[in-house]
Protein backbone atom coordinates (compact mmCIF):
# COMPACT_ATOMS: atom_id res chain seq x y z
CA UNK A 1 0.00 0.00 0.00
CA UNK A 2 1.31 3.45 -0.92
CA UNK A 3 2.02 5.75 2.00
CA UNK A 4 2.27 9.50 2.52
CA UNK A 5 6.09 9.38 2.64
CA UNK A 6 6.07 7.62 -0.74
CA UNK A 7 3.71 10.24 -2.15
CA UNK A 8 5.92 13.12 -1.02
CA UNK A 9 9.03 11.42 -2.38
CA UNK A 10 7.83 12.30 -5.88
CA UNK A 11 7.36 15.97 -4.93
CA UNK A 12 10.86 17.04 -3.81
CA UNK A 13 11.62 20.55 -2.54
CA UNK A 14 14.77 22.60 -3.09
CA UNK A 15 17.02 22.50 -0.04
CA UNK A 16 16.71 26.29 0.39
CA UNK A 17 12.98 25.77 0.99
CA UNK A 18 13.55 23.23 3.76
CA UNK A 19 16.12 24.79 6.08
CA UNK A 20 14.55 27.09 8.72
CA UNK A 21 16.22 30.28 9.90
CA UNK A 22 18.33 29.98 13.06
CA UNK A 23 15.96 32.22 15.02
CA UNK A 24 18.10 32.23 18.17
CA UNK A 25 21.03 33.85 16.37
CA UNK A 26 19.32 37.04 15.15
CA UNK A 27 17.86 40.17 16.77
CA UNK A 28 16.06 41.68 13.77
CA UNK A 29 13.90 40.44 10.89
CA UNK A 30 16.14 39.76 7.87
CA UNK A 31 14.99 40.82 4.41
CA UNK A 32 14.41 37.17 3.52
CA UNK A 33 11.60 37.06 6.12
CA UNK A 34 10.29 40.65 5.85
CA UNK A 35 6.87 40.72 4.17
CA UNK A 36 5.40 43.88 2.62
CA UNK A 37 2.08 45.03 4.06
CA UNK A 38 0.35 44.49 0.72
CA UNK A 39 -1.05 41.52 -1.19
CA UNK A 40 1.74 39.36 -2.62
CA UNK A 41 1.23 36.14 -4.59
CA UNK A 42 -2.34 35.83 -3.29
CA UNK A 43 -1.21 36.08 0.34
CA UNK A 44 -3.06 38.63 2.46
CA UNK A 45 -0.66 39.98 5.03
CA UNK A 46 -1.25 41.07 8.59
CA UNK A 47 -2.63 44.55 8.02
CA UNK A 48 -4.17 44.33 4.55
CA UNK A 49 -7.73 43.34 5.50
CA UNK A 50 -10.08 43.80 8.41
CA UNK A 51 -9.19 41.57 11.34
CA UNK A 52 -11.88 40.61 13.83
CA UNK A 53 -10.87 39.18 17.17
CA UNK A 54 -12.71 36.84 19.50
CA UNK A 55 -14.48 39.75 21.24
CA UNK A 56 -16.58 40.48 18.17
CA UNK A 57 -17.08 37.06 16.60
CA UNK A 58 -16.01 33.49 17.28
CA UNK A 59 -16.09 30.10 15.60
CA UNK A 60 -18.77 27.49 16.43
CA UNK A 61 -18.30 25.17 19.41
CA UNK A 62 -19.01 21.43 19.04
CA UNK A 63 -19.53 19.30 22.15
CA UNK A 64 -18.70 15.72 21.17
CA UNK A 65 -20.85 14.40 24.03
CA UNK A 66 -23.94 16.48 23.19
CA UNK A 67 -27.05 14.65 21.90
CA UNK A 68 -27.25 17.00 18.90
CA UNK A 69 -23.57 16.70 17.98
CA UNK A 70 -24.30 15.46 14.45
CA UNK A 71 -26.40 18.55 13.73
CA UNK A 72 -23.92 21.04 15.25
CA UNK A 73 -20.89 19.52 13.57
CA UNK A 74 -22.65 19.53 10.20
CA UNK A 75 -23.73 23.15 10.59
CA UNK A 76 -20.22 24.20 11.62
CA UNK A 77 -18.60 22.40 8.69
CA UNK A 78 -20.99 23.78 6.09
CA UNK A 79 -21.09 27.39 7.27
CA UNK A 80 -17.57 27.83 8.64
CA UNK A 81 -15.32 24.89 7.82
CA UNK A 82 -13.90 25.16 11.33
CA UNK A 83 -15.08 24.61 14.90
CA UNK A 84 -13.83 24.32 18.45
CA UNK A 85 -14.14 20.76 19.80
CA UNK A 86 -14.82 20.17 23.51
CA UNK A 87 -15.44 17.02 25.55
CA UNK A 88 -13.34 15.11 23.03
CA UNK A 89 -11.99 12.50 25.46
CA UNK A 90 -8.26 13.05 24.92
CA UNK A 91 -6.62 13.19 28.40
CA UNK A 92 -5.43 16.67 29.38
CA UNK A 93 -2.19 15.31 30.81
CA UNK A 94 -1.36 13.69 27.46
CA UNK A 95 -1.93 16.96 25.59
CA UNK A 96 0.23 18.81 28.12
CA UNK A 97 3.01 16.25 27.72
CA UNK A 98 2.86 16.56 23.92
CA UNK A 99 3.25 20.32 24.24
CA UNK A 100 6.12 19.91 26.70
CA UNK A 101 7.95 17.51 24.39
CA UNK A 102 7.32 19.86 21.45
CA UNK A 103 8.93 22.76 23.32
CA UNK A 104 11.76 20.46 24.39
CA UNK A 105 12.51 19.57 20.78
CA UNK A 106 12.53 23.12 19.45
CA UNK A 107 14.67 24.36 22.37
CA UNK A 108 17.55 22.22 21.06
CA UNK A 109 20.48 23.99 19.37
CA UNK A 110 20.05 24.62 15.66
CA UNK A 111 23.01 22.42 14.74
CA UNK A 112 21.40 19.48 16.53
CA UNK A 113 18.00 19.98 14.89
CA UNK A 114 19.75 20.07 11.52
CA UNK A 115 20.79 16.45 12.10
CA UNK A 116 17.16 15.47 11.54
CA UNK A 117 16.52 17.85 8.64
CA UNK A 118 13.82 16.65 6.27
CA UNK A 119 15.29 15.47 2.98
CA UNK A 120 14.17 17.20 -0.28
CA UNK A 121 11.87 14.28 -1.03
CA UNK A 122 11.08 13.43 2.55
CA UNK A 123 7.88 13.72 4.54
CA UNK A 124 9.23 13.55 8.10
CA UNK A 125 11.77 15.40 10.20
CA UNK A 126 12.74 19.00 10.86
CA UNK A 127 12.18 21.79 8.36
CA UNK A 128 10.34 24.79 6.99
CA UNK A 129 6.68 24.62 5.81
CA UNK A 130 6.00 22.68 2.61
CA UNK A 131 4.16 25.73 1.21
CA UNK A 132 7.37 27.81 1.32
CA UNK A 133 8.16 27.67 -2.45
CA UNK A 134 4.90 29.44 -3.33
CA UNK A 135 5.82 32.68 -1.57
CA UNK A 136 8.54 35.29 -2.23
CA UNK A 137 9.44 35.55 1.45
CA UNK A 138 10.15 32.95 4.12
CA UNK A 139 7.96 32.30 7.16
CA UNK A 140 8.75 32.75 10.84
CA UNK A 141 8.34 29.06 11.52
CA UNK A 142 10.14 25.80 12.14
CA UNK A 143 8.40 22.45 12.13
CA UNK A 144 8.90 18.77 12.84
CA UNK A 145 6.75 16.18 11.05
CA UNK A 146 6.04 12.70 12.43
CA UNK A 147 4.35 9.87 10.53
CA UNK A 148 4.21 6.74 12.66
CA UNK A 149 7.18 6.24 14.97
CA UNK A 150 9.69 9.12 15.43
CA UNK A 151 12.28 6.66 16.75
CA UNK A 152 14.98 7.22 14.12
CA UNK A 153 14.95 11.00 14.45
CA UNK A 154 14.53 10.94 18.24
CA UNK A 155 17.67 8.81 18.61
CA UNK A 156 19.62 11.47 16.72
CA UNK A 157 18.27 14.23 18.97
CA UNK A 158 18.53 12.43 22.31
CA UNK A 159 20.87 9.41 21.97
CA UNK A 160 20.33 8.34 25.60
CA UNK A 161 16.90 9.82 26.33
CA UNK A 162 14.63 9.31 23.33
CA UNK A 163 12.12 6.68 24.47
CA UNK A 164 9.74 8.94 26.40
CA UNK A 165 9.41 11.33 23.45
CA UNK A 166 8.55 8.39 21.19
CA UNK A 167 6.04 6.92 23.64
CA UNK A 168 4.24 10.25 24.05
CA UNK A 169 4.00 10.98 20.32
CA UNK A 170 2.92 7.45 19.40
CA UNK A 171 0.24 7.40 22.11
CA UNK A 172 -1.05 10.80 20.99
CA UNK A 173 -1.23 9.70 17.34
CA UNK A 174 -3.13 6.54 18.30
CA UNK A 175 -5.72 8.42 20.34
CA UNK A 176 -6.08 11.21 17.80
CA UNK A 177 -6.63 8.72 14.98
CA UNK A 178 -9.55 7.15 16.86
CA UNK A 179 -10.98 10.62 17.59
CA UNK A 180 -10.58 11.67 13.95
CA UNK A 181 -12.57 8.70 12.69
CA UNK A 182 -15.41 9.57 15.09
CA UNK A 183 -15.39 13.13 13.79
CA UNK A 184 -15.38 11.98 10.16
CA UNK A 185 -18.40 9.72 10.65
CA UNK A 186 -20.34 12.56 12.31
CA UNK A 187 -19.40 14.97 9.53
CA UNK A 188 -20.60 12.62 6.82
CA UNK A 189 -23.76 11.57 8.65
CA UNK A 190 -24.67 15.25 8.82
CA UNK A 191 -24.93 15.29 5.00
CA UNK A 192 -26.79 11.98 4.82
CA UNK A 193 -23.90 9.57 4.30
CA UNK A 194 -23.74 6.49 6.51
CA UNK A 195 -20.58 4.72 7.62
CA UNK A 196 -21.42 1.84 5.28
CA UNK A 197 -21.59 4.20 2.30
CA UNK A 198 -18.04 5.51 2.61
CA UNK A 199 -16.47 5.01 -0.78
CA UNK A 200 -12.77 5.52 -0.18
CA UNK A 201 -10.65 2.42 -0.08
CA UNK A 202 -7.11 1.56 -1.04
CA UNK A 203 -6.45 -0.94 -3.77
CA UNK A 204 -5.78 -3.56 -1.09
CA UNK A 205 -9.02 -2.95 0.80
CA UNK A 206 -11.93 -5.34 0.40
CA UNK A 207 -14.50 -3.65 2.61
CA UNK A 208 -15.43 -0.33 4.18
CA UNK A 209 -14.97 -1.86 7.65
CA UNK A 210 -11.20 -1.60 7.23
CA UNK A 211 -11.24 2.10 6.39
CA UNK A 212 -10.67 3.33 9.92
CA UNK A 213 -7.58 1.16 10.22
CA UNK A 214 -6.32 2.09 6.76
CA UNK A 215 -6.63 5.85 7.16
CA UNK A 216 -3.36 7.78 7.15
CA UNK A 217 -2.24 10.65 9.34
CA UNK A 218 0.66 12.95 10.08
CA UNK A 219 1.56 14.80 13.25
CA UNK A 220 2.98 18.27 12.73
CA UNK A 221 4.81 20.00 15.59
CA UNK A 222 5.04 23.76 14.99
CA UNK A 223 7.29 26.40 16.53
CA UNK A 224 6.75 30.14 16.07
CA UNK A 225 9.64 31.86 17.88
CA UNK A 226 9.36 35.37 19.32
CA UNK A 227 9.74 37.91 16.53
CA UNK A 228 11.49 41.31 16.78
CA UNK A 229 8.88 42.92 14.49
CA UNK A 230 5.63 40.96 14.06
CA UNK A 231 4.22 43.63 11.70
CA UNK A 232 6.52 42.51 8.87
CA UNK A 233 6.74 38.77 9.54
CA UNK A 234 4.25 35.93 9.33
CA UNK A 235 4.28 32.51 10.97
CA UNK A 236 2.36 30.66 8.27
CA UNK A 237 1.07 32.31 5.12
CA UNK A 238 -2.52 32.03 3.89
CA UNK A 239 -3.25 28.43 2.85
CA UNK A 240 -5.64 25.50 3.08
CA UNK A 241 -4.81 22.02 4.35
CA UNK A 242 -4.67 19.16 1.86
CA UNK A 243 -6.13 16.24 3.81
CA UNK A 244 -9.69 15.60 5.04
CA UNK A 245 -9.32 17.75 8.15
CA UNK A 246 -6.88 18.88 10.81
CA UNK A 247 -7.20 18.66 14.60
CA UNK A 248 -5.10 21.40 16.18
CA UNK A 249 -3.84 21.99 19.70
CA UNK A 250 -2.51 25.50 20.45
CA UNK A 251 -0.24 26.61 23.28
CA UNK A 252 -1.66 29.53 25.34
CA UNK A 253 -0.63 32.24 22.86
CA UNK A 254 -2.79 33.74 20.11
CA UNK A 255 -1.71 33.43 16.50
CA UNK A 256 -4.14 31.33 14.46
CA UNK A 257 -6.55 33.18 12.17
CA UNK A 258 -9.16 31.83 9.76
CA UNK A 259 -10.69 33.68 6.83
CA UNK A 260 -14.47 33.97 6.73
CA UNK A 261 -16.09 35.24 3.53
CA UNK A 262 -17.88 38.51 4.09
CA UNK A 263 -16.09 39.15 7.38
CA UNK A 264 -12.31 38.87 6.97
CA UNK A 265 -9.64 37.40 9.21
CA UNK A 266 -10.84 36.12 12.56
CA UNK A 267 -8.54 35.30 15.46
CA UNK A 268 -9.07 31.83 16.92
CA UNK A 269 -7.65 32.04 20.45
CA UNK A 270 -6.43 29.00 22.38
CA UNK A 271 -8.91 27.64 24.92
CA UNK A 272 -7.72 25.09 27.46
CA UNK A 273 -9.19 21.61 27.01
CA UNK A 274 -10.33 22.18 23.43
CA UNK A 275 -9.07 21.49 19.92
CA UNK A 276 -9.65 23.49 16.75
CA UNK A 277 -10.83 21.34 13.83
CA UNK A 278 -10.66 22.72 10.30
CA UNK A 279 -11.79 21.06 7.08
CA UNK A 280 -9.34 20.46 4.23
CA UNK A 281 -9.25 20.05 0.47
CA UNK A 282 -10.04 16.33 0.29
CA UNK A 283 -13.12 16.74 2.47
CA UNK A 284 -14.24 19.62 0.26
CA UNK A 285 -14.04 17.28 -2.73
CA UNK A 286 -15.55 14.35 -0.84
CA UNK A 287 -18.53 16.44 0.30
CA UNK A 288 -18.98 17.74 -3.26
CA UNK A 289 -18.30 21.28 -2.10
CA UNK A 290 -20.69 21.26 0.86
CA UNK A 291 -17.78 21.69 3.31
CA UNK A 292 -15.42 24.57 2.45
CA UNK A 293 -11.68 24.08 2.74
CA UNK A 294 -10.97 26.87 5.19
CA UNK A 295 -8.18 29.35 4.58
CA UNK A 296 -6.01 30.06 7.60
CA UNK A 297 -2.73 31.66 8.60
CA UNK A 298 -0.61 32.20 11.72
CA UNK A 299 0.65 35.51 13.10
CA UNK A 300 3.74 35.82 15.29
CA UNK A 301 4.35 37.38 18.68
CA UNK A 302 7.04 39.74 19.95
CA UNK A 303 7.09 38.49 23.53
CA UNK A 304 5.95 34.86 23.57
CA UNK A 305 7.18 31.77 21.76
CA UNK A 306 4.12 29.98 20.38
CA UNK A 307 3.72 26.24 19.73
CA UNK A 308 0.99 24.22 18.08
CA UNK A 309 0.45 20.57 17.22
CA UNK A 310 -1.58 19.67 14.14
CA UNK A 311 -2.95 16.19 13.42
CA UNK A 312 -3.66 15.78 9.68
CA UNK A 313 -6.13 13.01 8.86
CA UNK A 314 -6.93 11.40 5.53
CA UNK A 315 -7.39 8.23 3.47
CA UNK A 316 -4.52 6.02 2.27
CA UNK A 317 -2.53 7.80 -0.42
CA UNK A 318 -3.44 5.25 -3.13
CA UNK A 319 -7.16 5.38 -2.35
CA UNK A 320 -9.54 7.20 -4.66
CA UNK A 321 -11.68 10.08 -3.45
CA UNK A 322 -14.94 10.75 -5.28
CA UNK A 323 -17.72 13.20 -4.36
CA UNK A 324 -20.53 11.66 -2.31
CA UNK A 325 -23.23 13.05 -4.58
CA UNK A 326 -25.29 11.92 -7.57
CA UNK A 327 -24.36 15.15 -9.37
CA UNK A 328 -20.64 15.58 -8.72
CA UNK A 329 -18.97 18.90 -9.42
CA UNK A 330 -15.49 17.46 -8.89
CA UNK A 331 -13.82 14.53 -10.62
CA UNK A 332 -12.49 11.61 -8.61
CA UNK A 333 -8.80 11.57 -7.73
CA UNK A 334 -6.36 9.47 -5.74
CA UNK A 335 -4.87 11.09 -2.66
CA UNK A 336 -1.41 10.79 -4.20
CA UNK A 337 -2.56 12.53 -7.40
CA UNK A 338 -4.13 15.36 -5.45
CA UNK A 339 -1.01 15.89 -3.33
CA UNK A 340 0.96 16.20 -6.56
CA UNK A 341 -1.48 18.82 -7.85
CA UNK A 342 -1.33 20.72 -4.57
CA UNK A 343 2.48 20.67 -4.64
CA UNK A 344 2.42 22.26 -8.10
CA UNK A 345 -0.52 24.67 -7.87
CA UNK A 346 -1.32 25.19 -4.15
CA UNK A 347 -4.63 27.12 -3.94
CA UNK A 348 -5.48 26.45 -7.59
CA UNK A 349 -5.46 22.67 -7.12
CA UNK A 350 -9.15 22.52 -6.14
CA UNK A 351 -10.28 24.46 -9.22
CA UNK A 352 -8.38 22.01 -11.40
CA UNK A 353 -10.54 19.23 -9.95
CA UNK A 354 -13.80 20.67 -11.28
CA UNK A 355 -15.66 18.69 -13.92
Amino acid sequence: MATLPEAYKEIPLALKHIIPLDFKSIDSVPDSHAWPKTNINNDIHVQSENIFDEKSISIPVVDLMAPNVEETIGGACQTWGVFRLINHGIPANLVEEVEFQTARLFALPSELKMKVLRSPGGATGYGAPRITPFFPKFMWHEGFTIIGSPLGHARELWPHDYQHFCDVMENYQKQMKALAYKILILMLKSIGVSEEELNWKSSSSSSSSSMAAESESALQLNSFPTCPDPTIAIGLADHTDSMLFTILHQSPTKGLQIFKDGIGWITVPPVAGSFVVNTGDLLHIYSNGKFPSVRHRVLVNKDRHRYSVGFFYGPPSNSRIAPLDKCPIYRSVTVKEFLSLKAKYLTDAISLMKI
